[in-house]
């Protein structure tokens, strides 16, 4: 585990758009606290600025509307007492109730998992293959519906901790996304009204080992995504949540995965399928959205899958998308049993 990175190895963009994020944050051998945290990489505790020992973020976005206007009067506040980010820990910025994942939402991603996931007996050149899966993107973005399934909370790490492979995973991959945080709860709202249920944003790397995607035993049964997405930690979560208000457009971010150093994902959240808008609504017409749950909206071209590279021991994972900060993580391969 490593805290808010300060040194010269630490991610460099800038920290994140706008005056102020939420973060949570904790003293060495101290409990996790909220905090408003500002461009200059300084930290406001939000328990002694609200007045509430308890407060926790999850209660803040519980009432974001009340909340938000609070929470710009104190970034604005230069009375205010702070303390550099660097004596810190940076956790993951919410924990969650529930965690909404998306599959299959950008185009060229989802045309790469196509090509890569070859059928028994598919002999096709891989040109045939990828015009077909071109068509059906197309196809569904015109007439069908986005792919939802639930993830786990305790899968959720922080932004800079280390992430275990587990020694039954084979094919351990990465997956950067943006994730919406919603501040009002959700149900049944329509694609217009949607993002008006939206707090903030942050990021999500969605590890996913390739190997268990599909169950060998039960083909016919299809995916399973408890045994690949789920293991503890394969969600690094953060740093921020950054106010929607402060994010001009989230269907045109940047998100950019570095392995070592070398760009593997660099692409626009315009390639997704469907959009945020849509994913939050499609969502909201079987589950009711509660504050701090996490809408993850899937990953862009670019996977380990793509490029014949999968994760392992001591590999370094930089995660930024426009606005929103930067994450670094290392893989710690688990001893076999």
């Amino acid at each position: 585990m490593k805290p808010e990175p300060s040194s010269p190895s630490a991610p460099s963009p800038a920290l994140f758009a706008g005056p102020f994020a939420l973060g949570t944050l904790s003293a060495p051998d101290g409990p996790a606290f909220p905090a408003l945290v500002t461009p200059d990489r300084q930290a406001l505790d939000l328990r002694a600025a609200l007045g509430d020992d308890r407060l926790t973020t999850r209660e803040l976005l519980e009432s974001w509307e009340s909340a938000l206007p609070r929470l710009r009067a104190l970034a604005g506040d230069a009375g205010q007492v702070r303390r550099p980010l660097a004596e810190f820990r940076v956790h993951a910025p919410i924990e969650p109730r529930q965690v909404f994942q998306s599959g299959a939402n950008y185009r060229q991603h989802v045309i790469d998992l196509h090509v890569a996931h070859r059928a028994p007996g598919d002999d096709r050149p891989e040109a045939e293959r990828r015009a077909e899966a071109a068509e059906i993107m197309d196809r569904r973005a015109a007439r069908d519906l986005p792919y939802v399934f639930i993830g786990l909370p305790s899968a959720i790490t922080g932004p800079y901790d280390d992430v275990v492979l587990p020694a039954w995973a084979e094919q351990p991959d990465w997956e950067l996304e943006l994730a919406a945080v919603i501040g009002r709860p959700a149900h049944r709202v329509s694609v217009a009204e949607a993002l008006d249920h939206v707090a903030g944003y942050t990021i999500a790397n969605d590890l996913t080992d390739r190997a268990t995607v599909f169950r060998r035993d039960m083909p016919q049964i299809g995916t399973d995504w408890l045994r690949s997405k789920n293991a503890p930690g394969f969600t690094p979560l953060g740093p921020w949540i950054v106010p929607a208000e402060s994010v001009t457009d989230p269907g045109d971010l940047r998100l950019v995965l570095k392995l070592n150093g070398e760009t593997m994902q660099d692409e626009s959240t315009a390639d997704m399928l469907f959009s945020l808008a849509r994913m939050v609504s499609y969502a909201s017409q079987t589950a009711r959205l509660l504050p701090g749950d996490l809408v993850l909206t899937g990953s862009p071209a670019g996977n380990g899958m793509h490029w014949g590279r999968l994760l392992r021991d001591g590999d370094v994972m930089d995660a930024s998308i426009t606005g929103l900060g930067a994450q670094r993580t290392r893989c710690v391969a688990e001893e076999a049993s």
